[in-house]
């Protein structure tokens, strides 16, 4: 009893500091201000990395998947978000250079403890990891979009959240809209202050 009583303190004590660790989130916070104006390569802007980050925090999200890290923008947002949730992001890259850079920003950011990044081909590499999850966030090529919410809408949990990039700006086609949004397991609603639109979708408990 007392073994099993020390375990649960110890896990409450580690979930405390992932919590409340205001060292990290100053050396964050002073990283996204020095390279706000930087991110190119098909990264997302700042006020969307925010948007991705409010919603991990706010519902309590601890295992998250990134189709598509580029350089490591979003990665950062959802690396920070799970700093404070106690959960890990595995992020996926296909170009070598990206993910080499990614790598070096996560570094800098002080994140790299929450950050699972992987080198390859999404369209195998989803199939591969088993789940579940419960917050992905898709920003890969737009033409598989429709199969990677195939491939992971069993893998995410009941309550989770599907958010996928640039469904306001003409990238993502009508028939994984349509597929989405009519889908009976999913609430769907797009988020229009992001100039790219955020679909967010959260699987019906």
């Amino acid at each position: 009893m007392k073994a099993t009583l020390l375990f649960v303190l110890l896990l409450c004590s580690i979930w405390v500091r992932a919590q409340n660790n205001p060292a990290l989130d100053a050396r964050v916070e002073k990283f996204l201000k020095e390279h706000r104006g930087e991110w190119r390569d098909m990264n997302v802007p700042y006020e969307d990395g925010k948007i991705l980050h409010d919603l991990i925090v706010k519902n309590g999200y601890t295992s998250a998947l990134e189709i598509g890290t580029s350089t490591g923008h979003s990665t950062i947002w959802l690396a920070w978000a799970m700093s404070k949730t106690g959960g890990k992001v595995i992020t996926l890259e296909l170009n070598e250079r990206r993910h080499a850079q990614a790598l070096k920003n996560l570094e800098e950011a002080g994140l790299s403890a929450f950050v699972d990044a992987r080198l390859g081909n999404a369209h195998q590499l989803v199939n591969q990891l088993p789940g579940p999850y419960d917050f992905v966030f898709s920003d890969a090529d737009k033409d598989w979009y429709k199969q990677y919410f195939v491939d992971l809408e069993a893998k995410l949990k009941a309550g989770g959240c599907y958010t996928t990039h640039n469904v306001a700006d003409g990238q993502a086609d009508s028939d994984f809209m349509n597929y989405v949004k009519n889908h009976p397991q999913f609430t769907t609603t797009i988020d229009r202050t992001s100039r790219a639109g955020i679909m967010i979708s959260y699987k019906k408990k």
